[in-house]
């Protein structure tokens, strides 16, 4: 689709602009096509639908072929902790999207997950996310519980509502915390200068808590944290970190310069550092109660190499 913009219509959101075009789908699919990268303003990629538009310019919004109402079965591998008739613990791989959603339409957990299960999935929780009760973000690893019925949905989404759920992180992080153990909290909300960001708001957001507790420092600049979370808020572990001056190394949303501790760092440390491709994050802990037998369920996994290779980095600091 390619519209020339006139006099009268310039100033308005690209997105409204767009959404009031013969044949445009509607608004929310626009704004997540433009956040996507499918929209060229001028030539050039526009991804803040915000963006007014002005008196002559040629937007195009590429427009993918339609996807399936619901996700499909796709072969995959992925690492299987447990599994029986009510739910799969695995350890989901960075760089895995776990549900489908604008720009991530396959390719995902859930599409890996239907075709190991079955038809059986489908529906459970909801047609876009069958069997999801918490998420990991695309580039964090860890453990995550998948359920495999109904009643086991409903069982586990309750114990995460009530914060039943025993889950801990490890992280890297730029700068010691000080004292090295403790609290981060303060609420969490959509950043107003950027819809993809959280941010600590004064108004609105959820309230969130952070346990952590320093396990290795490397040159006083640099620390593998673990963390607990009392809440499970959006980005809550990266946004806490960042809000209080250490930011997770590599997260390519809160860590929006050079951090001044990687001066600190012998060169081999400060490049492993400033050129992690994701957020340091693992999800290492996950431990729930079964919402059949009533058994207490613990599974712990390790690192993945890439983080395993960024501590001897930086312990050679």
């Amino acid at each position: 689709m390619a519209f020339t913009v006139d006099a009268a219509q310039a100033g308005e959101r690209v997105d409204r602009f767009l959404s009031n075009c013969p044949g445009a789908p509607s608004r929310s699919r626009i704004k997540g096509l433009i956040e996507g990268g499918s929209l060229l303003c001028n030539g050039v990629v526009l991804r803040e639908p915000a963006t007014p538009v002005r008196a002559g310019m040629v937007v195009v919004l590429d427009l993918p072929a339609a996807a399936p109402a619901t996700p499909q079965g796709e072969a995959m591998d992925f690492n299987i902790l447990y599994e029986d008739d009510d739910l799969i613990v695995l350890d989901k791989p960075a760089g895995l999207v776990v549900h489908p959603a604008p720009g991530n339409e396959t390719g995902t957990l859930v599409n890996g997950l239907i075709a190991h299960c079955g038809n059986s999935l489908k529906g459970i929780g909801g047609e876009r996310r069958p069997g999801i009760v918490h998420r990991l973000d695309k580039d964090t690893s860890g453990v995550m519980v998948v359920a495999k019925t109904e009643k086991a949905h409903l069982a586990l989404s309750d114990d995460f509502a009530a914060r039943r759920i025993d889950r801990a992180y490890l992280a890297f992080c730029w700068g010691v915390p000080t004292p090295a153990e403790g609290d981060y909290e303060g609420a969490i909300g959509r950043d107003k200068r950027d819809r993809k960001r959280m941010a600590l708001v004064t108004h609105g957001g959820k309230w969130a808590l952070t346990h952590y507790r320093t396990l290795k420092v490397f040159s006083a600049s640099a620390a593998l944290v673990a963390c607990k979370l009392a809440t499970g808020r959006t980005h809550q572990i990266r946004v806490h970190f960042s809000a209080n001056g250490h930011p997770l190394m590599g997260d390519p949303l809160y860590l929006r310069r050079v951090p001044a501790a990687a001066r600190g760092l012998s060169p081999v440390g400060k490049g492993a550092g400033l050129d992690f491709p994701r957020q340091a994050l693992h999800a290492a802990r996950l431990g729930f109660t079964h919402p059949r037998t009533g058994e207490n369920l613990l599974f712990e996994t390790p690192m993945p190499p890439d983080m395993q290779e960024l501590e001897q980095a930086l312990s050679d600091s």
